[in-house]
Formats: structure tokens, sequence, C-alpha cells
């Protein structure tokens, strides 16, 4: 009996710390899922809650496993009579601790493909947000390329009204001219017909 409950005891206190080590896992999974968008957050928080679930159970089985061993000796004392009865009880806490374990072997399994699908999310998030960047560079250079053609436009603009008003200009001071040529052309004919 002592051996069998020392194998006992082995397997609750490595339940236990199966069942802390998957809680944490657990916790760190519900931050990263709650950190994503919301159309994949809702299915994996689904997922998460069943996990939660199954982890509980299984922490319940552990507990009760646990404080079953908390009395070996007076057990002890009450099996001592009947051996076949502790042989029994001993096979059918071991495999009810089969059961235990064969379900955390799912739990996990379980989570290793939820973290697999959170880590696959991750990388298209990641993906999308190189994306995103490199398209907002383009933007960019596209900004300040329009800025460039705008400032050219708008000295082009300045040219054409400068040129414009010289052209206007230049018109006033040729039609200035040829008026003062024909005067002058007229002023000298007259002077010369009435001399």
């Amino acid at each position: 009996m002592e051996y069998g409950s020392f194998t006992v005891v082995l397997y609750a206190v490595d339940g236990y710390f199966l069942s802390t080590f998957c809680s944490f896992q657990v916790k760190k999974m519900d931050l990263e899922a709650r950190s994503l968008p919301p159309n994949v957050k809702s299915s994996l928080l689904v997922k998460l809650r069943e996990y939660k679930s199954d982890l509980n159970n299984f922490k319940t089985e552990v507990k009760r496993i646990t404080s079953g061993n908390l009395n070996a000796t007076a057990r002890y004392e009450l099996l001592e009579a009947g051996m076949a009865d502790t042989l029994t009880a001993s096979a059918d806490q071991r495999s009810r601790l089969m059961m235990s374990t064969d379900h955390l072997g799912r739990t996990t399994d379980r989570i290793k493909d939820s973290r697999r699908t959170i880590l696959e999310t991750e990388e298209l998030g990641v993906s999308i947000l190189q994306d995103l960047h490199g398209q907002r560079q383009s933007l960019l250079r596209a900004h300040e390329t329009l800025h460039g053609v705008n400032d050219n436009v708008g000295k082009s603009k300045k040219i054409l009204t400068t040129m414009t008003r010289r052209m206007n200009r230049n018109k006033w001071t040729i039609g200035a001219i040829i008026t003062v040529l024909v005067l002058a052309i007229i002023f000298i004919l007259y002077f010369k017909l009435t001399r």
C-alpha cells in the first residue's frame, strides 16, 4: 500500500504542476486573443472558454485525488484489512488519473492548435502592417511629387503672367512708337507740302 499511495501522490503532484502550467498558458493565450481584431478574437475566445472549462475540470479532479491522499495513513489503516479492495481502489484511481492525463493531453493539443492559429494570425497581421507601411510610403512619395508639381505649376504661372505683362507692355510701346512715327511722317509731309 505504501508504494501504491506514493505513486498516486507523484501523479497528483505532476497533475498539480501540469495544471498550473496549463493555467498560465491559457491566461497568456487569453491576453493574446484579446489583443486581436474582433473577427478573429471571438472564435478564439470561445475556444479559450472550452479550454478553461476543461482545465477547471482537470484541476477539480487533481484536487479530488490529492485530497484523498492527505489522509494516506488513515486510509491505509482502513484498507489494510482488505488488500483486494486496496488494489481495486488503486487501479480505479490509476484509471481515473490516466483518463485525466489523456484529457489533459487532448487539451494541450487544442492549446497548441490555438497557439499555432494565433501565431499564424500574428504573422498575417505583421504582413498586412508591412504592406500598409509600404503603401503609406508610396502615398507619401506621391504627395511629395504632387507638392513639387504644384510648386512648378505656381512658378510657371508666375512666369506666364510676367510674359503676358511684358507682351502687353511691348504692344503698347510698339503702338506708341508707330503712333509717334505716323505723327512724325504726317508732320513732315505737312511741312513739305506747305512750303
